[in-house]
C-alpha cells in the first residue's frame, strides 16, 4: 500500500500541460516542431563497485543504480532520473501511438518507429548527435550495431502493485528503465528490433572512441519517425 501511495504521488507530480517547447516535466523537453523528446542523461559507469564484472549492454538508457532496487544500472549506455511514464506521455503527444513491448524468444516489439540519439556537448560548444551504431559495437569483433535495428515506441507492461490483487502500475516506473535492446524485459518505454535469438551471440559494449568519459552530461533524444 505504501509503494502504492508513493506511485500515485509521483504520476500526479508528473502530470504536466504540453506547450511548443516548454519543460515537460523537470529536465525533459519536447520540440513539437522537429518531433524530439530531450531527456538529461550521464553516461553510465560500465563497472558497478557491488559486481565483480562486467555485463553487456542491454539497455540504452535507465536510472542509475539504486541500493538493493531491482534494475539494470550494469548493462546500460547512459543513465536519467526521469520517470519512464512522463517519456511515454512525451512520445505521445507527439502523436505516437504505443504498441506492445515483447519479453522472452519468439517475440517481438511492436510500435511505431522513433530514432535514439546521444547528443554529446563538443569542446566549442556544438552539439554532436550520435547513433546507436555509433555508440554500440561487439568488443571482439569491434563490429557496430549493425545500422538496420530500429527502436519502437512499445511502451511498458503493467505490472501488479501486489500480486494478486487489484491495480496496476506502469511498469518501467519500477525500475526505471526506458530503452531495452533486447527483449529481456517488457517493462520499457522503447525496445529495438532485435529478438532473444540475436542477444545469444550479440554482446555489446560501448564504443569509448565515440563516447565521453563516464559521468559526463550528455542527451539522450528521441525523434518520432512515424505515428
Amino acid at each position: 500500500m505504501r509503494r502504492l501511495l508513493g506511485l500515485s504521488a509521483v504520476f500526479a507530480a508528473a502530470v504536466c500541460a504540453f506547450a511548443g517547447d516548454k519543460p515537460a516535466a523537470p529536465g525533459l523537453t519536447v520540440d513539437a516542431d522537429k518531433r524530439l523528446v530531450v531527456i538529461p542523461a550521464k553516461v553510465a559507469p560500465r563497472k558497478l563497485a557491488h559486481l565483480d564484472q562486467v555485463y553487456p549492454i542491454e539497455v540504452i538508457a535507465t536510472w542509475a543504480y539504486r541500493d538493493g532496487k531491482k534494475g539494470k544500472a550494469h548493462e546500460t549506455v547512459v543513465t536519467t532520473e526521469v520517470l519512464p511514464s512522463e517519456v511515454h506521455k512525451a512520445l505521445e503527444r507527439l502523436g505516437a501511438k504505443a504498441g506492445k513491448p515483447a519479453r522472452g524468444e519468439g517475440a517481438k516489439a511492436v510500435g511505431p518507429e522513433v530514432t535514439v540519439f546521444i547528443e554529446v556537448t563538443q569542446p566549442d560548444g556544438t552539439a554532436k548527435r550520435l547513433t546507436m551504431d555509433k555508440v554500440l559495437l561487439d568488443p571482439k569483433t569491434k563490429k557496430p550495431l549493425p545500422k538496420g535495428v530500429k527502436f519502437l515506441f512499445t511502451g511498458s507492461a503493467q505490472v501488479e502493485v501486489e500480486p494478486g490483487k487489484p491495480g496496476t502500475v506502469y511498469g518501467a516506473d519500477l525500475t526505471g528503465t526506458l530503452l531495452a535492446i533486447f527483449p529481456v524485459t517488457d517493462e520499457t518505454v522503447c525496445q529495438s528490433s532485435l529478438t532473444m535469438a540475436e542477444e545469444k551471440y550479440l554482446k555489446l559494449d560501448v564504443n569509448k572512441d565515440a563516447l565521453p568519459a563516464e559521468g559526463t552530461a550528455v542527451k539522450l533524444v528521441l525523434e518520432v519517425v512515424a505515428k
